[in-house]
């Protein structure tokens, strides 16, 4: 694989005990390079800020017991690239935020366009409502060539990753785990397809398990690598509002969809929306949202060398203008504000039911039609 230069010395460095992102940028800052910070005794390490004798001496112990080789090869095997921050390849809007991974791990391909990405993350243990709220955004945002990132958790996680695939976009995975391993194990075809259209992304030791000790630092990067995060359903303590509160800090916008008042599902976006954060219930609340963050671009705009303000108004201007295939406007056309049982809009439509299914399915996540309970449809 076609890893960054001078791999290995920031394998080491940063798979040393005591040694994390801000550490690690402490150190290359005080002595200037990975090759003097690697071979830097207690004394000098001692003489770091917020580096006391106790991590000095377990830097010193351990800086060469991660086995760097064997770590490579694993990642040659599984089709993983590892990037360092000095990499060009290194996401610009990640590398923004003030504790940065040193070192990622991609499984697919980085884009210059996956800096015009927007998170869309809620609970494990979403409604019916939640999902297809996710599967809608993220359908509408990815048809418009935003890039959907999220954590490939159950869920609101899940839907989002689908929604994007559903419309040819593109998707990124943040994991909280090593990259050889995938989790939840029911979502590997889910993986897999990501990984075609997209990447699955992570800072961790490839066969690293997936501990809950992870998810709280994995949640920085998914809120690093966008700017923009979109919360759908989170209860009022949830791994989603640490996101939200990552985004927050790093000067992203936030944005909540609101929920039933009655459900827990639904504090912690309501919470946020009390705080400050974005109302989200149309295309047109988002569009609002991103035309603002497209004045806040500039300056990531000459870094990547992406005319951000410009591209974001085509995409902005794209979004409502959904084109429907033949089939989906036949389907359209046969529904209205009443709700019509399945076996109407096939009779009506005088198409196969399983056009009509997947017409409908896709209907829904460009925010169209509605489903009822009972096998009942209708236009919104």
């Amino acid at each position: 694989m076609n890893h960054s230069p001078d791999i290995e010395k920031w394998l080491r460095l940063i798979r040393t005990e005591g040694v994390g992102s801000i550490t690690f940028s402490r150190l290359i800052k005080h002595f200037g390079s990975i090759d003097i910070a690697l071979g830097a005794s207690v004394a000098q390490l001692n003489k770091v800020k917020d580096i006391g004798e106790k991590t000095a001496n377990l830097i010193v112990s351990t800086r060469d017991k991660f086995d760097v080789q064997a770590e490579l090869e694993l990642a040659d095997k599984l089709g993983v690239c590892l990037i360092t921050l000095e990499d060009t390849r290194y996401p610009v809007m990640l590398r923004k935020i003030y504790d940065p991974p040193p070192v990622i791990y991609v499984q697919g391909t980085l884009e210059k366009s996956d800096n015009l990405a927007v998170a869309i993350v809620g609970s494990r243990r979403c409604s019916i409502y939640g999902r297809e709220q996710a599967s809608r955004f993220a359908h509408i945002l990815a048809s418009g060539g935003f890039t959907i990132v999220s954590g490939l958790a159950r869920g609101i996680d899940t839907s989002a990753h689908q929604g994007a695939l559903s419309a040819g976009g593109r998707t990124i995975a943040v994991q909280g785990c090593g990259l050889a391993n995938i989790f939840p194990p029911e979502n590997k075809k889910l993986a897999e397809l990501i990984t075609c259209s997209g990447a699955r992304i992570s800072e961790l030791p490839l066969n690293y398990e997936p501990l809950a000790e992870n998810f709280p630092p994995r949640n920085r990067i998914i809120a690093g690598l966008s700017f923009a995060t979109i919360v759908v359903e989170a209860a009022g303590r949830s791994g989603a509002l640490l996101t939200a509160n990552a985004a927050i800090e790093y000067n992203r916008e936030v944005m909540a969809v609101p929920g039933n008042i009655d459900s827990p599902m639904s504090k912690g976006c309501n919470t946020l929306i009390k705080q400050g954060a974005k109302l989200i219930e149309s295309v047109e609340d988002i569009m609002e949202s991103l035309g603002y963050i497209g004045e806040q671009l500039r300056e990531h705009a000459k870094d990547t060398q992406v005319k951000v303000e410009e591209k974001l108004k085509v995409k902005i201007e794209n979004i409502p203008n959904l084109k429907l295939a033949k089939e989906e406007k036949c389907i359209y056309d046969c529904l209205s504000s009443k709700p019509a049982h399945i076996e109407q809009v096939i009779s009506s439509s005088n198409q196969a039911a399983g056009r009509v299914n997947s017409s409908l399915i896709s209907l829904q996540l460009k925010g169209l039609v509605q489903q009822l309970p009972g096998g009942f449809y209708k236009k919104k």
